[in-house]
């Protein structure tokens, strides 16, 4: 019997450090070598085969919108025949896979992991190409893919072992074991295009279960490319189907059918509300009830008091809010100062956000680049508007030019009250609500008054208050003194409350129970 592998303890992935020559010299020589691979054609994966359409749709570079990134065999033109044939595969390979023993499927995480990390600049150059994201944003979505791997193959060895019971006052043997579900849906967003949809789909594998893969239609290329990785370490057939489409077709076909038995989903409020709908009807052949991972994202806050360090509280509310163009589920949408810090910290905030260096992703300087596609180019317009509509004040930004790519402006708007369109709804583009307050109490009041709870921060010196915000501030990832994005694998377990969706703590150490069913097994002796 091969003897089982030491693992060493988990710890995070080191982020690159690009101020280096030979790391900058390695990211440059990427980004050539992905620009030279821009435009090829790719199929669908069925059954480890793949499967080519007439029908096309295209994935384009939203920092220049001329550039193709790659052009996808659209699933969406045959959507009802193709689902059935994916989910077919995973069916049949389930019959199987489940019986892998966890070491064995851990190993395949491993093994993927390691090909992350030998080719890290790699992904992150597609990630630049196909979602806009600066080298430093595209090298942490890439550590934390890293980090899911290694996190979740430890977990599900882990929850292999024996597990805790009570001991039994009848002459028995007692077990509990974790079982897979079955076949699942998997539907990850385009912001963190190899970090989350890598780690939704491995957490649902490696815990024994197949899934249907539908990547986002803004980043198909990224999820392809980690297809050749599990085709490369040798992952059996059929065990992670690829459906890629322009639309919603497929993804409205997989959560609908009778054969799934999960769906994990992250994205909009919208979409996730209707699918927790309609993965509560059951359909003829339907044995259970189906189970929904969902995180929806959030309006989250940052709260700064009047004792705060107002130099690092400036610094945060500029990460968090222009971080990835704001384009983070966890990003500062809403600024809660109180009113006798409110113009000191407005003029930091205002300052650092002026040297914010806005250009074309590929350049090592940039700090802020393109948002996604036209819709959210005109959602943040829009959104701009409305907010001066309502009363608030812009200054600084406000404006957007989509002529080469759909560029919106770091915008922040002050003079804004409560209820209001701009302070409650998710914009997920880089527009900043701030909104100022009176005390402490009416700052936890607004910052609560939403129907997401996702992420927020507190900047206070006061311990009092910040002991106040562990037990008022109704959010699932709470950072005190510290910016509110950035959440890490292991150290900061993610998912929020309310509208923000099921609190499932991607990266935590029961994240992996959301994909398997407890069995109890009592033997008498």
């Amino acid at each position: 019997m091969k003897p089982k592998r030491v693992l060493s303890e988990f710890r995070n992935e080191p982020l690159t450090d690009f101020s280096k020559p030979e790391n900058r010299k390695a990211m440059q020589e990427a980004i050539e070598r992905v620009r030279s691979e821009l435009g090829k054609e790719y199929p669908l994966i069925i059954n480890g085969e793949k499967v080519w359409l007439e029908e096309k749709f295209q994935s384009i570079n939203p920092a220049n919108k001329s550039q193709v990134v790659g052009i996808f065999s659209d699933a969406d033109s045959d959507a009802e025949n193709l689902v059935e044939k994916a989910i077919e595969s995973a069916t049949e390979a389930f019959k199987s896979w489940q019986w892998v023993e966890p070491e064995e499927r851990a190993e395949y995480l491993f093994k993927a992991a390691q090909i992350l990390r030998e080719r890290k600049h790699y992904f992150s150059a597609w990630m630049i190409f196909e979602v806009g994201k600066t080298w430093t944003e595209a090298d942490a979505d890439t550590a934390e893919a890293i980090d899911f791997l290694e996190f979740y193959g430890r977990e599900m060895i882990r929850w292999a072992e024996p597990q805790p019971l009570v001991p039994s006052p009848l002459p028995e043997k007692n077990e509990l074991e974790y079982i897979p579900l079955g076949v699942g849906a998997i539907i990850p967003p385009w912001n963190f295009p190899l970090a989350i949809m890598c780690g939704m789909t491995t957490s649902a594998v490696v815990t024994g279960n197949t899934v249907v893969l539908k990547p986002s239609p803004d980043a198909p290329t990224i999820a392809y490319k980690f297809m050749e990785v599990l085709e490369e370490i040798g992952l059996p057939k059929g065990v992670v189907n690829f459906l890629a489409g322009s639309g919603t077709k497929v993804g409205e076909i997989l959560v609908a059918h009778p054969k799934i038995r999960f769906i994990s989903f992250t994205g909009s409020k919208a979409v996730g509300l209707k699918i927790y709908e309609e993965a509560a009807k059951t359909r003829p052949g339907q044995k259970w009830m189906k189970r929904v991972i969902a995180e929806m994202g959030g309006k989250d806050a940052i709260i700064v008091c009047d004792d705060a360090n107002l130099d690092e509280a400036a610094v945060g509310i500029v990460q968090s809010a222009f971080g990835f163009q704001g384009q983070k589920c966890s990003a500062c949408s809403r600024l809660i100062v109180d009113e006798k810090v409110y113009d000191a910290l407005l003029e930091k905030v205002i300052n650092l956000t002026k040297q914010l260096k806005i250009g074309d992703p590929t350049d090592p300087e940039t700090q802020m680049t393109a948002v996604i596609n036209q819709k959210a180019f005109d959602k943040a317009i829009s959104m701009i508007q409305k907010g001066v509509e309502e009363g608030g004040k812009i200054v600084l930004g406000g404006k957007g030019d989509n002529s080469k790519g759909f560029y919106v402006e770091p915008t922040i708007i002050t003079d804004v009250k409560p209820g209001t369109t701009v302070e409650q709804v998710e914009i997920f583009a880089p527009v900043l609500a701030v909104i100022k307050v009176k005390n402490y109490d009416e700052a936890l009041e607004v910052a609560n008054d939403t129907e997401y709870g996702l992420t927020g921060s507190v900047y206070s010196t006061s311990q009092e208050k910040l002991d106040r915000a562990k037990r008022e501030f109704h959010v699932g990832n709470l950072y005190l003194n510290r910016k509110c994005t950035g959440a890490l694998v292991g150290v900061h377990p993610f998912g929020g409350f309310n509208m923000s969706g099921t609190d499932s703590k991607a990266g935590g150490r029961e994240y992996l129970l959301h994909f398997m069913q407890a069995k109890s097994i009592a033997q008498k002796i």
